[in-house]
């Protein structure tokens, strides 16, 4: 079976239509169309129901799906494993959200280089569902995230509980509501900040991106809450000050990897993902 087909296939389930799946594998819907179509003749069963609000699984076609992830995901290790650089006894596919490149994936990227020279390393920076998506399909061996969705036949391991702090640049370590800088860190801090009436109401600047809200307020001052790891250089400086009293939310970061994985370099990354983030 070409590979292309199942991929294309699990790409329409992931996207529940014909017309987005296009759009991200970018070629036509008459592709795609015609790829899930040479599927469903060499199966000899329907896979696709198709309807206005998109594609939805035939109970073959759910049967199916377990099946064409191993295709897949045998495919991508068995081309990572033979395509290697020179020099190079394995090759390993990891992504990780954009907020954990900077510093915890930096100092893991580090670790490898000393301590696995001989292993080729692809990294991938994407959001979250995207990255999902990959390891779903093969293309990553791993993912690094915050708080991901479970998903069939992956695993969602815990590999550190992060915290998110409150910090300011003020002298005084007190919070002033036109300092504060709101950090988009998804909706159950959003939640769990607003109940806890630890963030003023209608901030006057709000970032999606963490990094970059830091290096805003290193720049030109201001308060708001960080990942204790990213901001313990400048609270060990003194350039930033906890706020006393603030409450603590946790932002634990994960690892997601295939059930169903033969790659045995995967356990080592695992391990050493862990021994990265602990001895930082």
């Amino acid at each position: 079976m070409d590979v292309s087909l199942a991929r294309t296939f699990l790409t329409v389930v992931s996207t529940g239509s014909f017309v987005t799946a296009a759009d991200k594998l970018n070629i036509t819907q008459t592709a795609v169309g015609a790829r899930i179509k040479a599927l469903e003749d060499q199966l000899g069963r329907p896979l696709f129901v198709r309807n206005k609000s998109g594609a939805r699984l035939t109970a073959a076609g759910e049967r199916f799906v377990r099946h064409a992830t191993i295709l897949v995901q045998t495919w991508e290790a068995a081309r990572q494993q033979i395509k290697l650089p020179s020099g190079r006894a394995e090759g390993v596919g990891v992504g990780a959200e954009l907020s954990l490149w900077e510093p915890s994936m930096t100092n893991w990227l580090v670790w490898m280089h000393r301590q696995r020279p001989d292993v080729a390393i692809r990294v991938e920076v994407d959001c979250a569902a995207r990255l999902l998506d990959s390891v779903h399909a093969g293309s990553l061996d791993i993912a690094v995230l915050h708080n991901p969705p479970q998903q069939q036949d992956l695993v969602v391991e815990l590999l550190y509980d992060e915290r998110l702090v409150l910090v300011t640049t003020a002298e005084d370590g007190r919070l002033r509501p036109d300092d504060y800088i709101l950090v988009d860190w998804g909706p159950a801090f959003a939640v769990n900040a607003r109940a806890a009436g630890a963030t003023p109401v209608d901030p006057p600047l709000s970032i999606n991106f963490g990094p970059l809200a830091r290096a805003y307020m290193m720049a030109v001052g201001g308060a708001g809450y960080f990942r204790l790891r990213s901001v313990q250089a400048h609270l060990a400086e003194g350039r930033l000050r906890r706020v006393a009293d603030a409450p603590e939310f946790a932002h634990s970061i994960y690892l997601v990897y295939a059930a169903r994985h033969d790659h045995e370099l995967v356990d080592v990354i695992r391990a050493s993902l862990r021994e990265s983030f602990a001895g930082q």
